[in-house]
């Protein structure tokens, strides 16, 4: 039975942008629809639009009908009945979406209370009942916890929980896994099934991602500038795509790998032995420390060569971000040792660090808060030219030289940050970091922010750079596919730890810790029949607290193989922290009892390369 039917709808701001131009969807109940398109194409207009949540100054038009009944023409007051009951939204950015200064058992207990009759002990049971069902664990005691207390994965399960409180005919999910780690995506997904058949809603998934939608949706609609510009099954429309931009997304995400840069006998540019970074949590009265120090990195060593790409990977909080920043800072470290070409960054003097700084650039995750909003593009990229001397005749001809570079038009010189889109903004940070020609590239996140298609093309303008450069580059990421595209060795993290490292082909190809396997199983692939059918580790749960993570392997409280175990083999993963060890030369793991190399060239369904 369809219970939404949205027909000719269509979007107009006052500026005259037409953000949506004739949309027809419909959706059953316990069905699933993906929307899909790049950022700008319309999805979130659309679902504000059903939602009836868009701005005074937007013209809306056409008509949607739930279970038969009209909503547009109607008062706020009539749709705030209808809202949190019969349609429900799950918003993009769930820290934002919750209010910060009251517990998240409040918040799920005021839907309830707003549309039943119930007292506030039966709303506040109902608040842990929720919690409990989309897997937070001690619901009862995190029923008392405030939004920043929570993980993002977390949060967004609150915001899951606040949607079904009611019992809703259809919810609309916003990019509900966008910003998230592939994990955490995997855990968020399985939480929306798991509301599917509690409720028996139809769900309107709208993703950038076509990935998601293969082994999450029935059908899928893709949006292009407002319009739909393909509908259908889902098997049908990403095996057999009837569009050009259709299929321009899907090779957007399709997997595809890098011939690895052979680096035998080449200089060292950064070395990292045992690097320490411990945060005091807080100080009390005359600067006393209390309490356990968070262990963000904890004893991590790697080496990267010339014109060698290492890829840091791990889940949010495993302390990848940290671990650049305190190469970065070009300091004495906490603890351990950190080079760069060979000079100790604990001995620098002032002098010895600027000069070093010439060579050592970063790139960050958020382009728009990492580029000043008063400048123009081409004053960003003269400034750190100028900063180390370089004459501004010179400075000149090389912004435009970096433009052409990174593959930007010479009119975008001219503009401010908030004038370009996401995409155009990480080639400007690009460009940015590329000015002073360094050896070593840092990236932090340079990709997770943006949609697939911005993805896709900063991901060529880094390979693109990385081939013509010969750079050394160490990149921190979240997602696999960009190692797959840019690394030559992997090293993967956890709880400030690293479990695993080596070539990507070994270590993609044939994973010897559960934790890379799980990391490994947790990104989608955007064919429905391999997505649905593909056996896979779920993690479950989060990752232990960094100040006081448990005896032995940090891993064992989420570790699938740890459940296994005899009691007799479970007590070396209790009692003692595993030790690097090679599984074959130049592939290393830290597991008391990893995997086996199994040979397979399709590890669990997900494609690799083998060499």
């Amino acid at each position: 039975m369809t219970v939404l039917h949205v027909t000719d709808l269509a979007v107009r701001y006052a500026s005259g942008v037409r953000a949506v131009r004739n949309v027809s969807l419909a959706a059953g109940a316990g069905e699933v629809l993906g929307v899909v398109g790049a950022s700008g194409s319309g999805k979130t207009a659309l679902a504000l639009a059903v939602m009836g949540l868009l701005p005074d100054d937007a013209r809306v038009t056409g008509s949607v009908r739930l279970r038969g009944t009209e909503l547009l023409g109607r008062s706020d007051a009539e749709l705030s009945k209808v809202r949190g009951k019969d349609l429900a939204m799950i918003f993009q950015d769930p820290l934002s979406a919750l209010t910060p200064v009251r517990t998240v058992g409040d918040q799920i207990a005021e839907t309830v209370r707003v549309h039943s009759r119930v007292s506030r002990a039966a709303a506040r049971a109902r608040a842990v009942e929720l919690l409990d069902l989309v897997g937070i664990p001690s619901a009862a005691r995190r029923v008392r916890a405030y939004p920043h207390e929570l993980s993002g994965g977390m949060r967004q399960r609150v915001m899951i929980a606040t949607a079904i409180a009611n019992d809703p005919a259809v919810i609309v999910a916003d990019e509900p896994t966008t910003a998230l780690d592939a994990t955490v995506q995997a855990q968020v997904l399985d939480v929306l099934r798991v509301a599917r058949e509690a409720t028996g809603a139809a769900i309107v998934l709208i993703t950038h991602d076509p990935g998601v939608v293969a082994g999450f949706a029935d059908r899928v609609m893709v949006l292009q500038e407002g319009r739909a510009v393909e509908a259908g099954p889902v098997e049908r429309v990403l095996h057999r795509p009837g569009t050009p931009y259709t299929r321009e997304l899907l090779r957007s995400v399709a997997p595809a790998w890098r011939s690895p840069t052979h680096t035998g006998g080449r200089t060292a540019v950064l070395e990292v032995d045992a690097l320490v970074r411990h945060h005091v949590l807080r100080k009390g009265p005359l600067g006393l420390r209390r309490g356990e120090p968070v262990r963000a990195v904890d004893g991590i060593g790697f080496t990267i060569r010339e014109g060698e790409t290492l890829a840091l990977v791990g889940e949010s909080g495993c302390g990848k971000t940290t671990a650049l920043m305190e190469i970065l800072r070009l300091a004495r470290p906490q603890g351990g040792g950190i080079s760069l070409f060979g000079r100790d960054t604990a001995t620098l003097r002032a002098g010895d660090r600027k000069a070093l700084r010439r060579d050592v650039q970063v790139v960050f995750q958020d382009p728009f808060a990492s580029l000043n909003p008063r400048m123009r593009v081409a004053a960003i990229l003269a400034e750190p030219l100028t900063a180390h001397g370089v004459p501004k005749p010179r400075a000149k001809a090389r912004v435009r030289e970096l433009i052409e570079l990174v593959g930007l038009d010479p009119a975008h010189a001219d503009r401010y940050p908030h004038a370009l889109s996401g995409g155009q903004r990480q080639r400007v940070g690009i460009a940015r970091a590329l000015a002073l020609e360094p050896r070593l590239l840092l990236l932090d996140e340079p990709v997770a922010a943006l949609d697939v298609t911005a993805r896709a093309d900063v991901i060529a303008v880094l390979e693109r750079l990385r081939e013509r450069l010969g750079m050394a580059c160490l990149l921190v990421t979240h997602d696999i596919d960009v190692v797959h595209r840019l690394a030559d060795r992997i090293a993967v993290m956890y709880a400030g730890r690293i479990v695993e490292a080596g070539p990507v082909d070994d270590v993609c190809g044939a994973p010897a810790h559960p934790y890379t396997r799980a990391l490994l199983d947790a990104v989608p692939v955007a064919d429905p029949h391999l997505e649905r059918r593909r056996p896979r580790i779920v993690l479950r749960g989060d990752p232990p607290d960094p100040a006081s993570p448990p005896a032995g392997c940090r891993f064992r409280s989420r570790c699938p193989r740890y459940a296994t175990l005899t009691a007799a083999e479970g007590v070396l993963c209790e009692e003692h922290e595993p030790e690097s060890r090679p599984v074959q030369a130049g592939h290393m793991v830290a597991c008391h009892h990893p995997h086996a190399k199994d040979g397979d060239t399709h590890r669990h369904g997900y494609p690799v390369r083998c060499s």
